[in-house]
């Protein structure tokens, strides 16, 4: 493990952490063995393991798509190199949703953009009185959310495929919310998130294309009073509340991350 955790410290600013996880996994245990048994060591076959997940680790590639799972929402959820990792700041997304949505209520509630299916099961696990729909457009991506929602036995969600509100056009929400790509092309943040999908990071020249689809489109689907929330870049929070004053939204909020960084907004119908 002290091996390892000198070698990621190159690539990670959790090295020994890493080291853990991965001698773990070489070993097919969980961690909590490997401070119960500190005097074993290693076999040839599981150094071998652990040295090709340290070189991935070292060539960039998340842990979560070296483990395959990611912690979000105190819920363990399958993520794949066609999903975006989930980041703790993006539970604001779900907090302000769950704020919204009464403890009892039967309402509808759209994630669009779901990738792993993050938002959609956390909301979904928290109000199972309320239907969920999870929209992405890609097929690879939308078949861990449904692993996922399988996984979880949620059995009110459903996850279609598609383009943005395309699939949903004739159904009406009570909320929305959306962690959609918000990251310009050519954006020099890109090459630290090389490894996951572009199309779930990318958003035009400036990175508000997604948002400005979502500004105009959703106003169509959601219910009088209804509540969109949207995740955003920090520094695109005076941006984003602009393009949703042009559509005539109101009642527009802006809220900053666990970090105190500008990371979401809320507006509504």
């Amino acid at each position: 493990m002290a091996d390892a955790s000198d070698r990621l410290h190159a690539c990670s600013d959790s090295a020994r952490l890493d080291a853990e996880i991965l001698v773990a996994r070489a070993i097919d245990m969980p961690r909590s063995y490997l401070f119960a048994h500190p005097e074993d060591t290693l076999d040839q076959f599981a150094i071998a393991r652990l040295e090709t997940t340290i070189e991935r680790r070292l060539a960039g590639l998340p842990m979560a798509y070296i483990t395959g799972v990611r912690e979000f929402w105190s819920l363990e959820l399958q993520v794949s190199p066609a999903t975006l990792v989930p980041r703790p700041e993006t539970e604001l997304l779900v907090e302000l949703a769950l704020r919204e949505i009464p403890r009892r209520a039967d309402w509808q509630i759209l994630d669009l953009g779901t990738g792993s299916g993050a938002i959609a099961v956390a909301i979904a696990h928290e109000r199972r009185s309320c239907r969920v729909t999870a929209v992405d457009s890609s097929a690879d991506a939308l078949a861990i959310a449904k692993l996922n929602v399988r996984s979880l036995d949620l059995a009110n969600v459903d996850c279609l495929l598609g383009d943005w509100t395309a699939p949903v056009s004739a159904a009406r929400f009570q909320v929305i919310v959306s962690n959609p790509p918000y990251i310009a092309l050519g954006d020099a943040a890109l090459a630290a998130l090389s490894a996951e999908p572009e199309l779930a990071l990318v958003s035009g020249s400036d990175g508000l294309n997604a948002i400005r689809t979502l500004s105009r489109d959703c106003r169509a689907i959601l219910t009088e009073g209804g509540m969109l929330i949207l995740e955003h870049g920090n520094e695109q929070q005076d941006v984003v509340a602009g393009i949703l004053e042009a559509d005539a939204w109101r009642d527009i909020k802006g809220y900053d991350d666990y970090a105190g960084r500008p990371r979401a907004t809320t507006a509504r119908l």
